[in-house]
């Protein structure tokens, strides 16, 4: 914000600038020669933009977008850490019991062991049980029977 300056000159003869406050007592005296110098390096925001040309102002309007951008997100996550850090603090200062279902089920799972898929329990069924000795048997005496009568007539 710019203040107004009021000009002035000393005994010597040398211009002052003088700045009062709200009062009108001097709030701070400087001399024209060094404030004006002052004024000159700094340009005001219009001026910097007045004197950009087309391509200036884009990457300005971009700069300031992605530096907003950049502001939202760190925010965000800022919160994020924050409502973490206090969920964390609360439930280790109040731990809460796990329900006894959950638990109990969680146990049993560990312990026992789930059943067996269907084929494989047929093709365990199939290769531990013998078939019954009377069949057994009668293929056996059917074999032999075949065998013989080629064997006896060569």
């Amino acid at each position: 914000m710019a203040t107004r300056r009021t000009t002035m000159r000393s005994r010597s003869g040398t211009k002052l600038y003088a700045v009062r406050d709200e009062s009108g007592q001097f709030k701070d005296i400087q001399t024209y020669k060094r404030a004006h110098a002052a004024d000159m390096r700094h340009k005001s925001k219009a001026e910097e933009v007045a004197g950009q040309g087309p391509v200036e102002k884009k990457v300005r309007k971009a700069a300031k977008d992605a530096v907003k951008s950049v502001k939202r997100s760190v925010r965000g996550a800022v919160a994020a850490v924050q409502r973490a850090a206090k969920r964390a603090v609360k439930q280790v200062s109040n731990p809460q019991p796990a329900p006894k279902k959950k638990t109990v089920k969680k146990t049993a799972n560990k312990t026992t062991r789930r059943p067996a898929p269907k084929t494989t329990l047929k093709n365990a069924a199939t290769k531990s049980t013998r078939k019954p000795a009377v069949k057994r048997t009668v293929k056996q005496a059917a074999k032999k029977t075949a065998r013989k009568p080629a064997a006896t007539r060569t």
